[in-house]
């Protein structure tokens, strides 16, 4: 059996367990945050061969589109892949405390209500939890502006620094290797691919989808002669 499949179905009734958090109240937690962007101005990812590459695939839900009108974080899901092995001991979710009410045509899409959020925790301490989790890792997504966008809003909002990870868009690989097929959404890729989504716009379960279109995408690229995101983002700079 697929490990993904697996591993999707070993979770089921276990998301809320093996959270991580930072003290709120540590003094240490800013400086956690500073040694945290200078590992990452470290450390160059692009040129790391596909197989050394320790990344996180992340997915958020979200009230809307525009985190600048107002719209703001439901929720945060992630997964770990080193190489291409998913770090099956190792996800992260958590529902995010906000004043913001998930509108109906949200709350049903995303299954996540008023009354889900009330006692969750505030973003400051969600968005802490969240890097510590991540550590340095290239960060993965699909269609990855929407959580650029929200993560950049909300960790200046949260913490008033500026949010420093790169974000590798799994639509470009999509785009390289079925450019004529026209493959956009998480759904159709995963649809072409044969990846099941359990529970979709939940933001663990899509992390675990996108994670593992990412890893049948870069053995795909591997075998086109792709070794590194350098390569990547050079042939998506000469494509129309």
């Amino acid at each position: 059996m697929n490990p993904f499949v697996q591993f999707v179905k070993d979770l089921s009734g276990k998301i809320g367990g093996g959270l991580s958090s930072l003290n709120q109240n540590d003094p240490s937690n800013m400086a956690y945050l500073r040694n945290l962007e200078r590992e990452m101005k470290n450390e160059d990812t692009l040129d790391l061969p596909f197989d050394d590459l320790s990344i996180t695939v992340f997915d958020l839900e979200t009230t809307g589109f525009y985190p600048y009108n107002g719209d703001q974080i439901l929720s945060i899901g992630a997964v770990k892949v080193k190489g291409n092995q998913m770090v099956d001991s190792q996800t992260f979710y958590t529902l995010v405390g906000t004043e913001a009410e998930p509108s109906q045509e949200i709350a049903s899409l995303t299954g996540i209500t008023r009354e889900m959020i009330e006692d969750a925790p505030p973003l400051r301490d969600a968005l802490k939890s969240f890097f510590e989790y991540v550590k340095a890792d290239l960060l993965v997504a699909h269609h990855a502006n929407h959580e650029k966008q929200f993560m950049n809003h909300a960790t200046w909002i949260a913490l008033r620094k500026r949010f420093q990870h790169r974000i590798v868009d799994t639509a470009f690989l999509t785009k390289i290797l079925h450019n004529q097929q026209g493959l956009t959404t998480l759904d159709e890729c995963c649809d072409h691919y044969g990846i099941d989504i359990k529970k979709r716009h939940h933001a663990l379960y899509d992390s675990l989808a996108t994670a593992e279109l990412w890893v049948v995408c870069i053995k795909d690229l591997k075998k086109e002669g792709y070794s590194n995101l350098n390569e990547i983002y050079a042939r998506i700079a000469t494509m129309e």
